[in-house]
C-alpha cells in the first residue's frame, strides 16, 4: 500500500497533508525517514508520524448509524453521557464518527476508519449536501426560506445558500427539509434562529445521495460498494432540488 495511503486510512491525515508531512521528513518506516510519498508500505512495516507511532490500517470499514438524540457524537464523553460508540460496540476495527451531529439532534451519521474519506466528506469544497428535517416553531415565510437561500450570519460565519423548503405545517409547528453543505456546530439551529425561527426537533436523513430510509434508531448497516463509491467521487449534482 502506498504511504500517504496507509497514512490516510489510519485517520492521521488527508493523502495531500500526508505527502507534505513526507517531504518535509516527518514520516519514518522502521526507524528511517522516508521522502518518497509513494513508497510501498508492507504489513511487517512500523510507520510513525510526527513521532507517533501509526497503527497498522484496518481493512476499511463504512457504516450509517442512525444516531439517537440523547447521546454525544464522540468516542468518550467526560460528563459520562452516552455516546454514538456505544452503537458500534461490536465492530472489531477502530472507527470514528464522520462530522458530529449534537446531543439533541438524531438521524444519520457516518462512521469509518478511512481518514481520507471523513476528510471529503467535513470539507466543504467537495459540495456535498448534508438533509436534514427541521421541526421549527411559528411560520416559515417566504422572506425567512429567501435568507436562508441566500445564506445567513450565525455569529461571525455566513452560511453558504441553502436548499429549503416547507414541507408541512402542524399548528404553530412548521416541518422544513433544508440541505446545507457545511456542518458547523449547531449550524441548522443557529441558521433558523438567524431568521427568527426556534428548532424543536432535528433530524439528518440524507448525506449527499445517501439516505437513512428505513434504519431504526440506535442500529447501524454497513454502506453498499456503490454508496462509499459515491461519496468518494461524488455526481456534480448530488442533492435534489427542493
Amino acid at each position: 500500500m502506498r504511504l500517504n495511503k496507509y497514512i490516510a486510512r489510519a485517520g492521521i491525515a488527508s493523502r495531500r497533508k500526508a505527502d507534505e508531512l513526507t517531504k518535509n521528513g516527518e514520516v519514518k518506516v522502521n526507524g528511517l525517514t522516508v521522502r518518497e510519498p509513494g513508497y510501498d508500505v508492507r504489513d511487517e512495516d512500523a510507520v510513525e508520524v510526527s513521532g507517533r507511532l501509526v497503527g497498522r490500517a484496518d481493512k476499511p470499514v463504512y457504516i450509517m448509524l442512525n444516531k439517537p438524540a440523547g447521546c454525544v457524537t464522540t468516542a468518550k464523553d467526560d460528563r459520562k453521557r452516552p455516546t454514538v460508540m456505544d452503537f458500534t460496540a461490536d465492530i472489531e476495527e477502530r472507527i470514528f464518527p464522520v462530522g458530529r451531529l449534537d446531543y439533541a439532534t438524531s438521524g444519520l451519521l457516518i462512521m469509518t476508519n478511512d481518514g481520507e474519506l471523513a476528510h471529503a466528506l467535513t470539507h466543504p469544497k467537495h459540495e456535498i449536501y448534508k438533509t436534514y428535517i427541521a421541526k421549527v416553531s411559528g411560520v416559515i415565510s417566504d422572506e425567512k426560506l429567501a435568507k436562508l437561500r441566500r445564506g445567513v450570519d450565525i455569529g461571525g460565519f455566513v452560511t453558504s445558500p441553502a436548499k429549503v423548503a416547507v414541507i408541512g405545517q402542524a399548528g404553530r409547528v412548521a416541518e422544513v427539509e433544508i440541505q446545507i453543505l457545511e456542518g458547523r456546530n449547531r449550524q441548522v439551529r443557529k441558521m433558523f434562529a438567524a431568521v427568527g425561527g426556534s428548532v424543536v426537533g432535528l433530524k439528518r436523513v440524507a448525506v449527499g445521495d445517501i439516505r437513512l430510509g428505513r434504519l431504526k434508531e440506535g442500529q447501524y448497516r454497513k454502506l453498499r460498494r456503490e454508496e462509499v463509491d459515491c461519496l468518494i467521487a461524488p455526481p456534480s449534482n448530488n442533492s435534489n432540488e427542493i
